[in-house]
């Protein structure tokens, strides 16, 4: 297959509520957090790890995609990923089959989209390093449902809305792949902030919304895409 061309897809991500995408822990301290964030190991600055975003990316366009066909319906509601490893289908031509290489199209060829680790803008960077850009702590409880008392609560650490962080996401174009392979992956990105991002989603945190939109230096705009 023949590459001709890359696509240089460049923004920011703004958090409109706490994002939470968990380092996870060999062990809990007293007193200390449960579920710590990820952290740069050398700066201990929050970042989203490229692996937190393409995950949901193609969690949300297989969703988009095959709810459409009554024969996988019951196999997307269960989580189960796509297997078919179809040229035609925009999911396994973006981020790979899941299915065995002897069941995929022999001309699928290698993944198509590159989503890098997504550090703090250099604003935010600047604030972090001057002590101004604290982590947040979130408690959350269970309700007892018969005396409506809250138990067991724990700590959930948080980068704190209004953080921003830097997008930057490298689609490869090769030689036969549709015209629309772009469109599918701004509907992935139109459906992230109708979604949520990382941890704790269906309870506040991980809203999020991208903004300076580019694609190759060109200015794209979300609201323009239609997600369903």
């Amino acid at each position: 297959m023949k590459l001709t061309h890359i696509k240089e897809i460049t923004g920011i991500i703004r958090l409109r509520s706490g994002l939470h995408i968990g380092a996870g822990k060999d062990s809990v301290e007293i007193g200390g957090l449960d579920q710590p964030i990820i952290k740069d190991p050398v700066t201990k600055a929050p970042y989203i790890p490229g692996s937190s975003l393409k995950g949901k990316l193609r969690s949300l366009l297989e969703t988009s995609v095959f709810m459409k066909n009554q024969g996988t319906r019951q196999a997307v509601m269960n989580g189960n990923p796509c297997t078919c490893g179809k040229k035609d289908c925009p999911a396994c031509v973006i981020f790979g089959a899941h299915a065995a290489p002897k069941a995929c199209d022999p001309d699928l060829g290698p993944t198509r989209l590159l989503v890098r680790d997504a550090p703090l803008t250099p604003e935010f960077m600047k604030l972090f390093k001057d002590g101004r850009l604290p982590m947040e702590v979130k408690y959350e409880n269970i309700i007892h449902r018969v005396n409506g008392t809250a138990e067991n609560p724990r700590p959930l650490e948080r980068v704190p809305a209004g953080a921003c962080f830097t997008l930057n996401l490298a689609l490869r174009i090769y030689e036969g792949d549709s015209d629309g392979l772009l469109d599918w992956v701004l509907k992935g990105l139109k459906l992230i902030q109708l979604d949520a991002l990382g941890g704790g989603g269906s309870r506040g945190s991980g809203q999020v919304v991208f903004e300076d939109l580019k694609v190759d230096g060109q200015p794209v705009r979300l609201d323009a895409i239609t997600a369903f």
